[in-house]
């Protein structure tokens, strides 16, 4: 969008395979040899001022081409597909391409930008707010339907909206490996991910917890965070081994040689506030790959309400509890297997990708079908 603001044109509408793009645009990078590396880096933030220069910068006549019509015209869709954003631009695209073809919106919701406010003195944070949700409410009013990451979510949205919308859980390929009883006496223990929002506390948490049974047990700790403040309590922590990144095909490995996966979300407001309808790909991960899973976090999160309903495994909602539900799911191999077990039920169930499909798929074709032009 730089290069498209100062004149440079770029291609429109154009699908192109993994191998014939730039490295730069591979890695989510730009070249670093003029301004608008530094352009970039300013613009990659998330704050009000960000957001509201964005939507002066990204003015409709730079991405609106005759390019793009003639693109769109040859290609006629019948339905939009929005991946919903905290941010105008996706948005406006969205609803140009549904206003002009008289076309349904879907919408993928993962993330409650629309509702979650946060007490501001900031006037940007306010004017932000109420333009920006006047645009979802355009978006949403339009007509269409929905796909969310989760049944918490999805009620919110579909009640406000008055739309018909699905959930659609995020789907695992791992592999299932046999029922295999908890090492005890030395079990891996690993977590692969995030350690913001209070993960990183809750994972020292169950770090002494581990301790407690046995000093000599360990947790693992797999991130690609760099930030000093928060890798140093793990890092410091005797019962943490922290590793830092590891490519994806490595953390399959990891999660296929654990006896204990770890799910873990943090305990304070305004980490809450974040992560209370989030969902990741974690969760249908260790469900499917038919290790144990352990979980901590507050039970106001998308995440631990999820593995609460489900009842796969303990899952602690106080650090109160956490040494004797850990001991019970270590010593307890009845325990174990019941988990095992129905966690193949709750994957088959919630995260097969051929589920997942054919739920999407409806709501496409109901959304398309039900639109009153």
């Amino acid at each position: 969008m730089l290069d498209r603001y100062f004149k440079s044109k770029i291609d429109t509408g154009v699908v192109y395979n993994y191998n014939e793009l730039k490295d730069s645009i591979k890695q989510n990078t730009i070249p670093s040899r003029n301004i608008y590396s530094k352009l970039y880096g300013i613009g990659s933030r998330k704050s009000p001022l960000i957001y509201l220069l964005r939507k002066i910068l990204w003015k409709k006549k730079y991405w609106c081409t005759e390019k793009l019509n003639t693109w769109l015209d040859s290609f006629n869709p019948e339905c939009v597909f929005l991946a919903f954003s905290d941010d105008f631009f996706i948005l406006d695209i969205a609803l140009f391409v549904a206003e002009r073809f008289n076309i349904p919106i879907v919408s993928c919701i993962g993330d409650d930008y629309y509702f979650n406010e946060h007490q501001s003195l900031s006037p940007l944070y306010h004017i932000y707010k109420k333009q920006y949700k006047l645009l979802v409410d355009k978006v949403l009013k339009h007509g269409g339907s929905a796909a969310y990451i989760g049944d918490k979510i999805r009620d919110k949205y579909n009640e406000e909206f008055s739309l018909n919308g699905k959930t659609v859980y995020l789907s695992s390929e791992l592999s299932r490996h046999e029922y295999r009883p908890i090492n005890t006496e030395a079990p891996f223990v690993s977590y692969c991910g995030n350690i913001r929002l209070g993960r990183a506390e809750s994972l020292c948490y169950i770090a002494s917890a581990f301790g407690k049974i046995n000093k000599t047990y360990m947790i693992d700790v797999y991130s690609n965070e760099t930030e000093d403040s928060f890798c140093r309590k793990l890092k410091e922590h005797p019962n943490i081994r922290y590793h830092g990144s590891i490519p994806y095909e490595e953390v399959k490995n990891v999660m296929e040689r654990s006896d204990i996966l770890l799910i873990v979300e943090g305990f304070e407001k305004k980490d809450v506030e974040i992560t209370r309808y989030s969902l990741s790909t974690k969760v249908a991960d260790s469900l499917a790959i038919g290790g144990a899973v352990l979980t901590l976090g507050s039970i106001e999160c998308g995440a631990i309400e999820y593995m609460h309903q489900i009842n796969c495994g303990p899952v602690c909602t106080s650090v109160n509890c956490l040494e004797s539900e850990i001991r019970n799911l270590l010593f307890n191999q009845k325990y174990q297997r019941e988990n095992y077990d129905r966690s193949i039920m709750v994957t088959n169930m919630n995260h097969s990708l051929a589920k997942s499909n054919k739920v999407f798929e409806s709501i496409v074709v109901e959304a398309i079908n039900n639109y009153k032009k």
